[in-house]
């Protein structure tokens, strides 16, 4: 309960942050096919936000090093409600993809200070009680943000003015805090190469986890409205994807530690093609059979970023922990750029279906890579602690780097 009452603020800005970036993502989507926009300028708008989200992830530090956390978490926040806020002013892709440059930007650059933040005033004794309502706070906030297109009409002012509205509202827990804003630090520094170093395989899982996830959560509501949804199902559809890769982590996380991660990894890849296979199928039948498939691709898909990460994680030094994070977001986001523009020429061009079949192509590349590095590297003796690691900023390496000493 003190963590809770501790963080308070920064959970608070989490969650409202959460809802109204969050939220933008599949209205995009919606919106975009009501106004015209074809399944490729769709799918630029995912590139973008996560162009967006990647410079965010590099100029965050530097800017709290110029200006201090508040200052920074205001501005990156102004950026990202300008973004929402222009939708409807000019309905043009182009545009649009510009905007969610902005609320990329905004998501990257608040998360890396919130977790600065949060890095600053943890201590070994709070910092599993600190994580764990954070991961809760997170993600609950991310199913919120699906199940908000329920209620929202898409194309419309006042849908993207209360995605503005909430934003803004995570303005107030962080600057009204009585907390001490903390010392800006010495900002990592972005080396992708150390990921490759330290584990090909890890820096490779680290991609297809990327390509997975944001052709997912960029397109998918584009493969709802495809296979028959209506807005306020695809809603719920959203949320079955989101649910089911949150319950995974538990049981996923303790064969991570118990078994060869490489083997874990693997295996997760074969059941993320089998995955791939139950969104097909699932497409062909009722309502139910769609999201307990979109549930099982959740449950499959998203713990291969953090068991890769962790695989990495058990060759490298303490000092290297965060800028491999780092890597390791680089890495995430070129993967991310690239996967909802060509999910959507699939989709364009073959059916709903193409872009499971290229997300499962993806995964069966990791298997045969996987298989390689086996019998090109035995496994560390000595293992860090399995971490679920939210996608969200580097920093957050700082705050798991002491769960994972040797």
């Amino acid at each position: 309960m003190r963590v809770l009452i501790t963080f308070a603020a920064l959970f608070s800005s989490i969650l409202l942050l959460q809802l109204g970036f969050g939220g933008v993502v599949p209205l995009d989507a919606l919106s975009g096919t009501i106004l015209g926009f074809t399944t490729q300028q769709i799918g630029l708008l995912g590139s973008a936000h996560f162009l967006g989200f990647f410079i965010g992830c590099w100029w965050a530090p530097r800017l709290m090093g110029s200006v201090g956390h508040s200052r920074a978490f205001g501005a990156f926040t102004a950026a990202g409600t300008i973004g929402i806020l222009s939708h409807m002013m000019f309905t043009d892709p182009y545009a649009w993809a510009v905007m969610r440059m902005s609320t990329g930007l905004a998501v990257a650059g608040c998360y890396t200070i919130i977790e600065a933040w949060m890095q600053s005033k943890v201590t070994n004794a709070t910092r599993g009680r600190a994580m764990g309502v954070y991961r809760l706070v997170d993600v609950t906030g991310n199913l919120g943000a699906q199940l908000l297109i329920a209620v929202l009409s898409p194309a419309m002012y006042f849908s993207y003015n209360l995605l503005a509205l909430i934003a803004c509202a995570a303005l107030f827990p962080m600057l009204l805090t009585r907390a001490e804003s903390p010392e800006t630090g010495t900002a990592p520094r972005l080396r992708p190469k150390l990921a490759w170093e330290k584990s090909p395989l890890g820096a490779i899982g680290v991609v297809v986890s990327g390509i997975t996830g944001a052709a997912f959560r960029m397109i998918g509501p584009i493969y709802g409205l495809a296979v028959g949804l209506e807005a306020d199902r695809i809603a719920l559809f959203l949320s079955a994807y989101v649910l089911g890769g949150a319950m995974a982590h538990i049981p996923i996380g303790w064969l991570a530690d118990k078994y060869d991660r490489r083997h874990v990894l693997i295996g997760i890849s074969v059941a993320a093609i089998l995955g791939c296979g139950a969104m097909q199928a699932g497409a062909q039948g009722n309502i139910i059979t769609i999201f307990l498939a979109a549930g099982f691709f959740g449950f499959t898909t998203f713990p291969i970023y953090s068991i890769a990460t962790a695989h990495a994680h058990d060759f490298a030094d303490q000092n290297e922990r965060v800028e491999l994070s780092a890597a390791h977001m680089f890495l995430y986001a070129v993967g991310a750029i690239a996967s909802p523009v060509i999910a959507s020429a699939l989709i364009a061009g073959f059916g709903p279906g193409a872009m499971f079949a290229f997300i499962a192509l993806s995964h069966v590349f990791l298997i045969l890579f996987g298989l390689i590095r086996i019998r090109m590297r035995p496994a560390p003796a000595d293992r860090t602690r399995y971490v679920h690691a939210p996608r969200t900023s580097f920093i957050i390496g700082r705050l798991t780097r002491k769960g994972r000493d040797r």
